[in-house]
């Protein structure tokens, strides 16, 4: 039996080769992901952090998913508009402070306040597992990768030199967040929030006597070239604030991957990636941010333990105040303030 076959138009026969051409373009096509981030190309957070995690995607896609970094707020907007436009598609990844948004991170800021992480990678670790038992609710839109603490938050002056709660008394100082506003006016100084890069102009002008800011943002904004005085807590204790980050993901981008590379991302997702970002880009790296500043005949001076202890009594009602403000959101405040201490000493623990 003979099977007769008519051939198909040409111009039929041109579309399908053609559609078959954009399939298989389509699914071999590079995927390039915008990533938004506040700090020079040369800060330790790109260089350590934001880099070697875009090379690790790219290796392991075998290129076909790889990042586009645009430092220093290059594709426009204020710090504070990170989150908003990684939720919006502005940008494909952010990594931010979502508390430079005041008031819409309630739950997640709980690791911003005073005497509680005792470094950044039990911190970190700490706070990823906290964000999606207890917070997932504030991240809308967004899709988590990793989260992270810095190391603490000390205070730096160009001409001050306050040792005690007296002599911090009518003291500008720059804060990140809300929460470290309340530590600063708990203890009699006057909290200016602003971000981290608008720090040294406002310490040369005079618009704050010092600044709170980790010995990590110390060398990415150059603090170290302008100030000459650091006042910390007694070495090994948990720091008078904290700040945490996220480095997230727009999620209708996530969710429109293929699945064999949402699988890069989910490989390098997490509470383990973000112990790393804690323990390698801030911790193991603290003494290379002091390098300069001692070079430069900085002062260090460390409050012994007496000290210490006044400014936790003094600051006891900024735990409160946390409190209060997740309880009026429906949430029980002083339960999930019981489960963030639990995850930090479990994970100070294992450090």
């Amino acid at each position: 039996m003979k099977i007769h076959c008519r051939a198909l138009p040409l111009r039929l026969l041109s579309g399908a080769a053609a559609g078959l051409l954009l399939a298989t373009a389509a699914q071999g096509a590079q995927v390039v992901l915008k990533v938004h981030h506040f700090l020079p190309a040369t800060s330790n957070a790109q260089v350590n952090m934001i880099q070697p995690w875009c090379d690790k995607i790219a290796r392991e896609s075998q290129d076909r998913m790889v990042c586009q970094i645009y430092p220093a707020m290059q594709l426009g907007g204020t710090p504070a508009q990170l989150f908003d436009q990684a939720r919006d598609g502005v940008a494909d990844i952010v990594w931010t402070l979502p508390t430079y948004s005041a008031g819409r991170f309630t739950k997640s800021a709980v690791y911003e306040l005073p005497w509680l992480v005792p470094n950044a990678e039990a911190g970190s670790r700490a706070l990823w597992e906290f964000t999606q038992k207890y917070a997932r609710d504030e991240y809308k839109g967004v899709h988590p990768i990793f989260m992270h603490t810095h190391g603490g938050t000390l205070m730096h002056f160009v001409d001050k030199q306050p040792r005690t709660l007296a002599d911090m008394k009518g003291l500008k100082i720059r804060s990140a967040n809300r929460v470290n506003s309340q530590m600063l006016d708990a203890i009699g100084a006057v909290p200016v929030q602003m971000p981290l890069p608008a720090v040294p102009d406002s310490l040369a002008k005079g618009v704050v006597d010092g600044a709170a800011v980790p010995w990590e943002g110390v060398p990415a904004i150059k603090l170290d070239e302008i100030s000459r005085y650091h006042l910390d807590v007694p070495q090994g204790r948990p720091r008078m604030g904290n700040s945490i980050f996220l480095f997230g993901m727009n999620q209708a981008r996530y969710d429109s991957l293929p699945a064999d590379l949402k699988k890069v991302i989910d490989d390098n997702s997490g509470a383990d990636v973000s112990a790393w970002a804690g323990r390698t880009v801030f911790d193991e790296r603290e003494a290379e941010f002091m390098k300069t500043s001692k070079e430069n005949g900085s002062v260090f001076y460390y409050m012994d333990d007496a000290e210490y202890q006044n400014w936790i009594k003094a600051t006891q009602g900024v735990r409160d105040l946390w409190i209060q403000a997740v309880d009026k959101k429906g949430g029980q405040g002083a339960d999930l303030y019981a489960a963030a201490r639990n995850l930090i000493k479990q994970y100070a623990t294992q450090h």
